[in-house]
This record gives structure tokens, C-alpha cells and sequence, in this order.
């Protein structure tokens, strides 16, 4: 997808240069129109997928990217880590419709300085690319509780997230077995030790943490 052309006043100094990515184009467009009405932004870029962001971002060198998570031939994160390689300064805000806790974690670790939900409020919008334009970051109160959260909590080892995957498929304790090749009394431990870490006290509410936390798929 093209450059955005704009005029020469739109790229002068006084207003944020913004790289938008989206693969939906009516996301994109829109994001595209909020921006580009502000007296203080100028959008300059549009990509459809990771690997067009990664490309336009070193072509234009916009002051901020907001790159949306999910994104065909390379996805958001993927598109940062690529772009924080050329400058590890670089001003991205990861913009999506999930919030588990992985999914922050993994944008925060990638060096994403703003990370926003599609739904928010369009001032909330304009504001993170504000707050991170002047280099800081940006992310809400309930993100940021989530990621708390999910850090705080023991990680689930290897094994345990296997039993968790089948009991996601509404596997009983003996189909479990079976399909790891290990006894029903072990199942047994390795859920004690799941309910444990994820503060839960049922096989369907350890589904329901799990899921939002990224760490199966229903």
C-alpha cells in the first residue's frame, strides 16, 4: 500500500509524523481519518501487513507507528522487534482487540511504548500518540493490572500447560492420561499444581483463566 500523500505544511516539525498498520482496511481507513483531522498529526504512511510497516517505517521514519497485533506475512510484534533492530528508540504503539496477558507481555517485551485496545475511546486513541510522541508510554490502568497479574502468577510448566490444552478440549483425567502417556494420578498432581498457580478452584474456571491469559485457545 502507497505512502499517504501530504502536503508540504503536514510534515513540518510542528506536527507528529504518524505510520499507521492495519490488514483491515476499514480500521485502517478509519484510523487513518481520526488522525489525520488533528491540527497536530500528520499520518504518512498506511501498510496492509508487518512486512509493508517494517518497509515504510524505514523508508519514512515517522515519529510514532501504530501497528495492529495480528497482521499477515509478519505480524506486530514480529514488524517491532524488526524495526527496534534499526533503532531501539522507536516509538510504536500496538494497537488490537485482545487483551490477555500475553499479549501485553509479549508487546512490552518487544519494546512497544504504548499498547491500546481497537475499541478505546477515540481520545484515548490521540492521547497515547501524544504521551509517546513525547517519549513516554502509554498503557491504561487495566492493561497495566492485567500484566501485573499475569507476571506475578508461576509460570506453568511445560507439561502442565499440555494437560491444560486437553482440558481446554474438555478431556476427562483418564483421556488426559492417555493421550500423555501418563497415569490418571499424575493428571491429577499436574492439575493440583495448575489450579495452584493460576488461583482457581475448578476445571472450568482454570479454562477461563487460562484463556484469557492467552494460555490455550477456545
Amino acid at each position: 500500500m502507497s505512502m499517504v500523500s501530504s502536503g508540504p505544511a503536514d510534515r513540518g516539525a510542528d506536527k507528529i509524523r504518524v505510520l499507521v498498520a492495519d490488514d483491515h482496511i476499514t480500521v485502517l481507513e478509519g484510523l487513518a481519518a481520526i488522525i489525520g483531522r488533528q491540527p497536530d498529526m500528520a499520518v504518512v504512511g498506511e501498510a496492509a501487513n508487518g512486512r509493508e510497516a517494517v518497509e515504510q517505517w524505514l523508508a519514512l521514519r515517522p515519529d510514532v507507528a501504530m501497528l495492529d497485533m495480528r497482521m499477515p506475512v509478519l505480524d506486530g510484534v514480529g514488524a517491532l522487534e524488526e524495526i527496534r533492530r534499526h533503532d531501539a528508540a522507536a516509538r510504536v504503539i500496538m494497537l488490537t482487540t485482545f487483551d490477555t496477558d500475553t499479549d501485553i507481555a509479549s508487546a512490552i517485551k518487544a519494546g512497544a511504548k504504548g499498547y491500546l485496545l481497537k475499541d478505546a475511546p477515540r481520545d484515548d486513541l490521540l492521547a497515547a500518540i501524544r504521551c509517546v510522541h513525547a517519549g513516554e508510554t502509554s498503557i491504561t490502568a487495566s492493561l497495566l493490572t492485567k500484566l501485573a497479574n499475569g507476571i506475578s502468577s508461576e509460570t506453568l510448566t511445560g507439561r502442565e500447560l499440555d494437560v491444560l490444552a486437553l482440558l481446554a478440549q474438555g478431556k476427562s483425567n483418564r483421556e488426559i492420561g492417555a493421550n500423555l502417556f501418563i497415569s490418571e494420578t499424575t493428571v491429577k498432581s499436574h492439575l493440583r499444581s495448575i489450579f495452584t498457580k493460576l488461583n482457581v478452584l475448578s476445571r472450568t474456571e482454570a479454562v477461563t483463566v487460562a484463556n484469557r491469559r492467552g494460555l490455550v485457545h477456545l
